[in-house]
């Protein structure tokens, strides 16, 4: 027999609400009859008691510090995969056998050239801008070039628009960040790996070939990472826009949009800008009871999660990967000192503690691309590069979900 709640209104009316039952994590309360049935909405502020979609393709125990793609658990995904095999297996739902990761290999180096018109987008910003407001304008610049091709005929059969827009997110952002920098774009080398390809592109040659292969394999695992990661803000954004039937490359310049935020993917940016403001104060403690004062506004960026209650299992895996790259470069700048005596505090102090305040993966990236060399302004980008992955999958499942409507929240209407 199924499942159901009994919902009892203090008027008498009595509804039962079925409970649906997922693989795993939290059975779900189906109240899409609801209105009909009793002329109510439910409110949840933030939708955090709301599952918005089913999906097969990410699973998040925040309560365990648990991360999943596609039933693979992320750490054994960062350890013995590169970030091809994650690409493939979110896309196609298993990890690639030895032929498949070869094609699929070659399919993403095909599909990497991008376009003369997103080339001149790029150009046309100043050099002033934030290379997040061009990443937007290249996305909507590559949803103008399917539409031209495709008009409003959305194939959402078809994966390799999907995969030609993962293909040459790496290639854009490179060109992004040496167009605000003034230099010269450098051609992709399609012979190298995903990560190696994109950290030639940025930085040409100017690490030698046992700092570069230290660094592309934290890139690596920074784009394993942050791959996917269930229905968050800016993936939620992508299925809003998909539902409306955009194409993928308009939904995607949503995700990215969204993305920009310093409470989403902006926050690693944002821990190298507090760390600054701390280093010009010269007083760690005094940030630490900042942090802890309510009534004061400053927060500590990297610390905590909206989703896990416990350690992000994300940050376990940077925090090794980003001793490994600070010891290659033998690094103790001052912005890594304190780093390093915040996170000691968070991990041992009460106030932390209780409120589950542990360093998150937004730390340790930012951290690990900061000692690199990559500038604050291009973590995000870097951030939107590995997501491209997880929207493109999530799209995809959603236009190809026969039960897919079009996003249409309701109110709570408080005005005149």
């Amino acid at each position: 027999m199924d499942n159901k709640a009994l919902l009892e209104l203090s008027d008498g009316l009595k509804v039962e609400l079925p409970i649906l039952n997922g693989t795993m994590g939290p059975d779900v309360l189906n109240i899409k009859d609801l209105y009909k049935e009793t002329g109510l909405f439910t409110y949840d502020p933030g939708f955090v008691s709301t599952a918005s979609w089913s999906s097969a393709i990410t699973f998040i125990d925040g309560d365990e510090g648990i991360l999943k793609y596609r039933g693979h658990d992320i750490a054994d995904l960062a350890e013995g995969n590169n970030f091809n095999d994650v690409i493939y297996l979110l896309l196609y739902g298993e990890l690639p056998n030895s032929e498949q990761q070869r094609n699929f290999f070659f399919k993403i180096g095909e599909l990497s050239k991008v376009s003369e018109q997103v080339v001149n987008v790029i150009k046309a910003f100043p050099k002033t801008a934030h290379p997040m407001s061009i990443l937007i304008a290249c996305f909507a610049s590559l949803s103008a070039l399917y539409h031209e091709k495709h008009g409003n005929n959305i194939n959402s059969e078809d994966l390799n628009f999907g995969i030609s827009a993962i293909a040459q997110v790496p290639a854009i952002i490179a060109m992004i960040y040496r167009h605000v920098n003034n230099q010269e774009f450098t051609r992709t080398d399609n012979k190298l790996s995903y990560s190696e390809n994109f950290l030639r592109m940025m930085f040409g040659n100017a690490f030698d070939s046992n700092k570069s292969t230290l660094f592309a394999r934290a890139l690596d695992k920074i784009f394993t990472l942050h791959a996917d990661h269930e229905q968050n803000a800016s993936t939620t954004a992508v299925r809003l826009v998909g539902s409306a039937g955009s194409n993928l490359l308009a939904s995607l310049s949503a995700g990215v949009a969204t993305l920009w935020g310093p409470a989403h993917g902006g926050a690693n940016e944002a821990v190298i800008n507090m760390l600054n403001e701390i280093k010009q104060s010269g007083d760690v403690d005094k940030f630490i009871e900042k942090a802890k004062d309510d009534k004061d506004p400053f927060k500590l960026m990297g610390f905590g999660h909206r989703v896990y209650k416990n350690y992000d299992p994300r940050a376990r895996i940077l925090k090794d990967i980003c001793d490994k790259v600070l010891d290659k470069l033998e690094q103790s700048n001052e912005l890594l000192k304190i780093a390093k005596k915040l996170e000691k505090i968070a991990l041992k102090d009460e106030y932390f503690i209780v409120r589950k305040l542990y360093p998150n993966v937004d730390f340790y990236s930012g951290i690990i691309m900061n000692a690199i060399g990559i500038p604050s302004n291009m973590f995000t980008p870097i951030f939107a590069l590995a997501r491209t992955t997880g929207w493109v999958a999530q799209w995809y499942e959603m236009m190809n979900d026969k039960e897919t409507k079009i996003c249409r929240p309701r109110q709570l209407y408080i005005g005149k």
